[in-house]
């Protein structure tokens, strides 16, 4: 059963709130990415950029928009031929 994009932001939300808190904010947002990128199954980083993507992050607060924008090649699924 996959998860809807309601669901996904709100994880994303709650996992962003969690590393916004730390000191460096650059180092933050990397971490945000890689903590993604490691636990979450590629079908849901997918659903999430799919989202981001249609509705320019509607719901998704500033860290977790600016952190999926600036570091989207390094978590997002790639895609293999």
């Amino acid at each position: 059963m996959g998860m809807n994009a309601t669901q996904l932001i709100r994880m994303a939300n709650q996992i962003g709130a969690f590393f916004a808190s730390q000191p460096d904010a650059e180092q933050a947002r990397t971490d945000f990415a890689l903590h993604l990128k490691r636990q979450w199954d590629p079908q849901m980083r997918t659903a999430l950029f799919a989202h981001l993507d249609a509705t320019a992050g509607e719901g998704l607060n500033p860290f977790v928009l600016s952190a999926l924008s600036g570091l989207r090649e390094q978590i997002e699924p790639q895609v293999h031929a």
